[in-house]
């Protein structure tokens, strides 16, 4: 490791700061509903102000409630600045909303006051993600710190929507901030330091209604049911566990590949779930008393597509599931292809070694079960991986971070970042 790597390893690593910044942060709730992202916004520039003296920072307010900010630091070692041909820009990108509180009688903590108990950081959003925003800021920082040691652009995109499908927050950036389009994308949001993300399944997000026609219950001979239809109806759609996926080359022996040092993390079965169909029935709805045949009734599911199978065929196959059942239609909601940066692409590489120089061990490679904002990176043709810290309780009472992970996930977005810009 050189003086340049140790010295921003060191500053990268301050844990003190790290820790202050996620504390700011948490204590700028910004729970989605209702989604309010301004005053985290403004905390955050006021972090990247003070840390980051040298960077060029814009907020972006893209309705009444959704704040979005994007920093740019420049770096000036030979083949900068960035109309060099040669020079590379890397995007460090986070979100700013987090789950709602919840029954907040239920939390042991105050959940905004960023307490700190036997190396956890508590609050909402801790894990998700106002902690790896504060280790990307950090690490930003560190970089700022050492301009003449790389070259090209360190940018920090965060965005205000992610919780709602990111239209207002990365989407927008995207389509409007040419800056927060980059050659390759870090985001810190909640996983393991122990496992770097490459891709994520996709989804259908369906409502199904089924129709009938009332009666007495003493009257059944009168009335078609429409309860029995749906129920009749999901017993097919749960058939679409058994499309088959044909995913691109590598994703499938990473999977593998990661499972014993993944599982642990993610619960036994997460292999087969990545590389699988899922059908989630979350919400069922019908009839208006024990006695009356039903006329209505509906169900809204949620399928989760791996690599290999694209929302299109799902669609058909639910199509293909439903015209056996008259009565029912559908309704997509949510549609999301699977995305996926090759396991062997430089980003990829890249991050894997600046986690082996910190952990001393090379992460495993993976991708996630839950959706982030990477996806929309990915669509628009930008290598993208997922580098961050263990959610625990998230979404849930207590939800906390381990701030050793914090450190860890800091120092490696500078190092890649580093590497990544340098080559």
């Amino acid at each position: 490791m050189t003086s340049i790597t140790s010295a921003l390893l060191q500053a990268a690593g301050q844990r003190d700061r790290i820790l202050d910044c996620a504390r700011r942060l948490i204590a700028a709730p910004s729970p989605n509903p209702p989604g309010d992202t301004h005053a985290a916004a403004s905390v955050a520039a006021d972090l990247i102000r003070a840390l980051v003296p040298n960077a060029e920072l814009t907020l972006y307010r893209t309705s009444e409630t959704i704040g979005n900010l994007v920093a740019v630091v420049r770096g000036t070692r030979p083949g900068s600045p960035t109309s060099s041909p040669t020079a590379r820009r890397l995007v460090l990108s986070g979100h700013l909303d987090t789950y709602p509180l919840g029954d907040a009688s239920g939390w042991t903590v105050p959940p905004f006051a960023g307490e700190v108990r036997d190396g956890k950081l508590y609050g909402r959003g801790a894990a998700d993600m106002k902690g790896g925003i504060a280790a990307s800021i950090v690490a930003l920082a560190a970089l700022a710190a050492h301009p003449d040691t790389w070259r090209g652009e360190a940018v920090l995109a965060l965005a205000g929507d992610e919780e709602s499908m990111g239209t207002l927050g990365t989407q927008f950036l995207l389509e409007n901030v040419p800056a927060a389009r980059g050659d390759a994308v870090i985001i810190g949001d909640a996983g393991s330091p122990l496992v770097l993300r490459f891709g994520e399944k996709g989804f259908l997000w369906v409502r199904l209604t089924a129709s009938g026609k009332p009666a007495h219950g003493a009257h059944v001979h009168l009335g078609v049911n429409a309860l029995d239809r749906l129920r009749a109806a999901l017993d097919d759609i749960a058939g679409l566990r058994a499309l088959r996926a044909a995913p691109p080359p590598g994703v499938a022996e990473a999977i593998a590949a990661a499972k014993p040092t993944s599982e642990p993390l993610g619960g036994p079965g997460e292999a087969a779930v990545l590389g699988s169909v899922t059908v989630n029935l979350g919400r069922i709805e019908g009839g208006s008393s024990p006695n009356l045949v039903p006329a209505t009734a509906e169900a809204a599911l949620d399928l989760r597509l791996p690599a290999g199978v694209s929302a299109a065929a799902a669609e058909t196959a639910l199509a293909t599931a439903l015209a056996r059942h008259p009565g029912v239609t559908f309704e997509v909601l949510r549609r999301f292809d699977p995305t996926v940066t090759d396991p062997a692409a430089e980003i990829v590489q890249t991050v894997r070694h600046a986690a082996e120089q910190i952990l001393g061990r090379f992460p495993a490679i993976n991708m996630r079960v839950g959706g982030s904002d990477a996806r929309l990176f990915r669509r628009a043709g930008i290598p993208t991986v997922v580098y961050g810290p263990t959610p625990f309780n998230m979404g849930g009472v207590d939800e906390y971070v381990l701030l050793d992970e914090l450190q860890v996930v800091a120092q490696v977005h500078a190092l890649a970042t580093f590497e990544f810009l340098n080559v």
